[in-house]
């Protein structure tokens, strides 16, 4: 795709990440609310209600605006990393916190930029590589703030996951069909016996849906390690959180986050770790 020096690309794929970390920023807060939305107007028209009239909501309109006092943030305290540590994580009309979120999500896009840059180089598989781990995250956030898997994003990752297999892999390809059907199926199988047991719902079918697409991305092979990270690190981090946090105690956790985290250590680091583990192991 480009044929670059590091000390040139390195640095671009930070920015271009940062940038891109930036927007992801705006899908996450944004793209629920639109569904929000879409899903009123629904009710609206089934209930056969009068149309709600409502100012433009998407991704681009309106611009972004303070959570409290609802003022415009000034272009240059929209600047990635640079605008929330100028303003000390502070709104600069009425000194509301602002989440920290922000910085660390276009903290997070510049890591996975460089990760992929120092794996592929500037090419097209990077390219696919790098939204697939964008997608991931933005579904890891949402989930954490909203414990919603949007199907506007895992049914497109799933068929970008096919197409990647089909382009760069094409042997791959009946592999990559059997994993996204196993994915959904291992856990709308759980979601089920954990009903029939319990009587309650474990889980959302966004997650069956997010690993379908996972073993879209990776094969149906890599889907024992992908369950086997989540679930291990969902536990722990799910019980020092219940620990340190009474109130949580009971509460519904996301396992969105944890599916997402462990499918892009897949993603960029799959081999290695199944070669370590047949090594340690054998």
């Amino acid at each position: 795709m480009l044929d670059l020096s590091p000390t040139i690309l390195l640095p671009l794929a930070a920015l271009l990440g940062l940038c891109l970390g930036s927007f992801l920023n705006v899908v996450i807060v944004r793209l629920p609310v639109m569904l929000m939305l879409g899903w009123r107007s629904e009710a609206r028209e089934a209930l056969e209600l009068p149309e709600e009239q409502s100012p433009r909501f998407n991704l681009l309109v309106p611009r972004s605006i303070c959570p409290q006092c609802e003022t415009p943030i000034a272009w240059h305290d929209n600047l990635p990393v640079l605008g929330w540590i100028k303003r000390r994580g502070r709104c600069a009309a009425c000194e509301a916190r602002i989440s920290p979120q922000y910085p660390l999500v276009e903290l997070a896009g510049a890591g996975l930029a460089l990760a992929v840059v120092a794996l592929y180089g500037a090419s097209w598989q990077g390219l696919f590589m790098y939204g697939a781990c964008l997608a991931l995250l933005a579904l890891a956030v949402i989930d954490l703030r909203t414990q919603l898997l949007p199907d506007a994003m895992t049914l497109p990752l799933l068929w970008a996951g096919l197409l990647y297999q089909l382009l760069f892999q094409p042997l791959m390809l009946p592999s990559a069909v059997i994993g996204a059907m196993a994915g959904y199926l291992a856990l709308w199988s759980v979601y089920w016996l954990f009903k029939l047991v319990t009587g309650k719902e474990g889980m959302g079918y966004g997650d069956f849906k997010l690993l379908a697409a996972l073993g879209a991305w990776l094969g149906w092979q890599y889907l024992p390690m992908v369950l086997i990270l989540s679930a291990g690190v969902g536990a722990i981090v799910g019980i020092a959180l219940q620990l340190a946090l009474p109130r949580l105690r009971g509460a519904p956790m996301p396992f969105g986050p944890y599916l997402a985290s462990a499918g892009m250590i897949a993603l960029l680091v799959g081999e290695p770790l199944v070669a370590a583990y047949i090594g340690f192991t054998f």
